[in-house]
């Protein structure tokens, strides 16, 4: 697995590579090697970030549960600045590899990418990065904070955009990144189960 144009255009500012190579690809061909070359190291400040493979049960588990209708076809990779996760889906293949999956999150919505992993890494991250990583959206919110992401932390919506949120930096904050998962993954299907017309209006954090 060739990661020459990826590598051009993204650098490791944060992580450390996993002590022990894996030799399984879960299914995906090459997904190993992204794993042992990349595995629990942030790109670029923590614009994206590729999943340690120990981690690769536990986000597969975690997207399941925010998107009960992708459960047994999915195997995510990695994951951007804004929590969004990137899988493999099982259920959408070209020549034997299956193709990626972008899980919104914030969103509450899943989107299509018509990349295999290697071509998702090379092409769509390198060429129509700003479409893939919402890099404008991103300078907005660093010129506000500045500070460097760790590995855990993303960037969430206060209020998620399937709650009638606003897509704007002033409805984003700094946020554990495994917190932020669960409680999207709570309030999702949570509405999902309202009559039509019924919303949410208030919520309630207690932790």
């Amino acid at each position: 697995m060739n990661l020459h144009r990826f590598r051009s255009a993204f650098t490791a500012t944060d992580g450390v590579p996993p002590p022990l190579p894996i030799n399984r690809d879960f299914g995906v061909p090459g997904l190993d090697t992204l794993l042992n070359e990349l595995g629990g190291q942030s790109m670029n400040q923590g614009l994206y970030r590729v999943i340690k493979p120990d981690q690769v049960a536990a986000a597969t588990l975690a997207m399941e549960a925010v998107f009960p209708e992708y459960r047994g076809r999915i195997v995510p990779f990695g994951f951007d600045w804004l929590g969004r996760h990137f899988a493999c889906d099982f259920k959408r293949v070209e020549s034997g590899h299956p193709l990626v999956l972008m899980l919104e999150v914030g969103v509450g919505e899943a989107m299509e990418i018509p990349s295999t992993l290697l071509d998702f890494h090379n092409v769509e991250l390198v060429d129509y990065i700003d479409d893939v990583l919402a890099t404008s959206f991103w300078r907005n919110w660093r010129t506000l904070n500045p500070a460097e992401l760790t590995f855990n932390d993303c960037v969430g919506y206060k209020v998620p955009l399937f709650l009638g949120g606003v897509d704007v930096v002033e409805n984003l904050e700094r946020i554990d990144l495994n917190l932020y998962v669960e409680l999207c993954g709570q309030l999702r299907n949570r509405a999902l189960t309202l009559p039509q017309g019924q919303c949410i209006r208030n919520l309630t954090f207690c932790g």
